[in-house]
């Protein structure tokens, strides 16, 4: 299919405003992740200890708690307080996924039919609601609340994709994916240590986390009025779909011969591309949930020791983004990550030192540097402008709903069975992705058509 011929220094405006406000969001969205077991471990003990003689068990938390006893109590498994944070850490984190899967097929849709920007500052209200709530989280029940909001909410990711296809061509697809995930890797480099550091100034008595709760809501608030004054529509005027979608329906009407790239755009359908990002999520979100909690339960390590782990997964991701994702094709990124995701199940699975712990995390960073970023650009290219939104959003939801059941079902593996047998049936689950993305999956004639074009 013909596109128009993009403006270089529009798609250079609108890249910047992307790769800052997305920077702001994904920093701000980091800031919790190295926190969830102490944060939960306070929820705990505030909620589920008795106070002055009195019985807190009829909080949200304590009842939790009760499912969660139950739970183990079927697997006739002894009652584990360490545990018990893993397992809430698993469902939350499944919940929160869960919800985005249900709203990332709407806000991609919305984002059709309405315009990129509307969505996005829509998807941006929403994240200002759910942090603010944060914020005041002095129960759990508020925490939960905030953790709906937020998955409900949260499309910055997805827009920006799709507003980075809008502004691109063939040749530039993807390069600008790989620069969308170079924002995830810096984000990661500083969000969680940032947010570690931030959760150590406790100004409210109440809720310790407070501060670095209130300055992820100054970030969200700077990123939707940047957004607003700096982020124009990107979407294609109704008059060029309706022309783009007439021109894609009579060149899929003409004989296979047909020379035009229409006829050629489905070289890897949709549902190959969706399944491939559930089960790689699948497995893949259960090992990188598990992290911090393994390293909790390993090695003691507290929210700061947490958050510079993760910050060097993020650092090592940016170097691969900037310097090896954005040079090779889609395909080829999706099967170098799925084999060191391979790599770090088998080395988690068997660790004792922090040494062991790290050099698992370099092949965790190659795999967060590649896999997502190439699915997003192959989707991409199989699809034309009118779509992209709602063919990001689905292959998003497909991916979610696997990053929604990894975290529970891997945490449950993980406190039934034990870290190694966890982690080895992830390598086992992961293998079984790397046949999809070798014998499954080809290269889309639009990659093929951009390498050509660079050589």
């Amino acid at each position: 299919m013909a596109v128009a011929a993009i403006d270089p220094q529009r798609r250079k405006q609108v890249l910047k405003v992307i790769v800052f406000s997305l920077l702001l969001d994904l920093i701000s969205f980091t800031f919790i992740l190295p926190l969830f077991p102490n944060l939960l471990e306070f929820y705990r003990n505030a909620e589920t200890t008795p106070v002055s003689g009195q019985s807190r068990s009829t909080t949200l938390l304590s009842s939790v708690f009760n499912y969660l006893n139950a739970y183990k109590a079927s697997f006739a498994r002894p009652i584990d307080s360490h545990y018990d944070i893993v397992l809430l850490g698993g469902a939350l984190g499944s919940m929160f996924s869960l919800l985005q899967a249900i709203a990332s097929p709407v806000i991609g849709h919305m984002s059709d039919r309405y315009g990129r920007r509307t969505a996005l500052l829509a998807s941006m209200v929403g994240n200002i609601v759910s942090v603010l709530l944060w914020v005041v989280a002095v129960d759990f029940r508020t925490f939960v609340l905030s953790r709906v909001v937020g998955g409900l909410s949260e499309g910055n990711v997805q827009l920006a994709m799709a507003i980075a296809t809008d502004v691109s061509d063939d040749s530039t697809r993807s390069s600008t994916m790989a620069l969308i995930g170079v924002c995830f890797s810096v984000a990661f480099t500083f969000g969680p240590a940032l947010g570690a550091w931030l959760s150590t100034i406790a100004m409210i008595k109440t809720n310790p986390f407070a501060t670095a709760a209130g300055f992820s809501l100054f970030l969200i608030l700077a990123e939707t009025i940047y957004l607003y004054f700096c982020l124009p529509e990107t979407l294609p005027s109704k008059a060029a779909e309706t022309e783009a979608k007439d021109r894609a329906t009579k060149e899929a009407e003409e004989p296979p011969a047909a020379s035009s790239e229409t006829a050629q755009l489905r070289t890897n359908s949709h549902f190959i591309l969706n399944a491939v990002h559930f089960f790689f999520l699948l497995f893949f979100s259960g090992m990188e949930f598990s992290l911090p909690f393994m390293t909790y339960d390993l090695f003691g390590y507290t929210a700061a020791k947490n958050g510079r782990l993760l910050g060097f997964v993020g650092l090592v991701a940016s170097v691969l983004q900037g310097g090896m994702t954005r040079r090779i094709p889609p395909l080829h990124s999706v099967r170098i990550g799925v084999v060191a995701c391979q790599i770090a199940f088998l080395l988690l699975g068997s660790l004792t030192t922090v040494g062991s712990l790290y050099v698992a995390a370099a092949c965790l960073a190659t795999t967060s540097a590649t896999v997502v970023t190439g699915l997003n650009a192959l989707s991409s290219f199989e699809a034309h402008s009118g779509e992209r939104g709602g063919k990001l959003g689905i292959l998003r939801s497909w991916g979610q709903v696997g990053r929604g059941l990894g975290p529970i079902l891997f945490t449950s593996v993980y406190w039934w069975a034990g870290r190694e047998i966890a982690y080895g049936a992830g390598a086992i689950g992961m293998s079984a992705v790397l046949l999809l993305a070798f014998f499954g999956l080809k290269p889309p004639p639009g990659a093929q058509k951009a390498k050509a074009k660079e050589l």
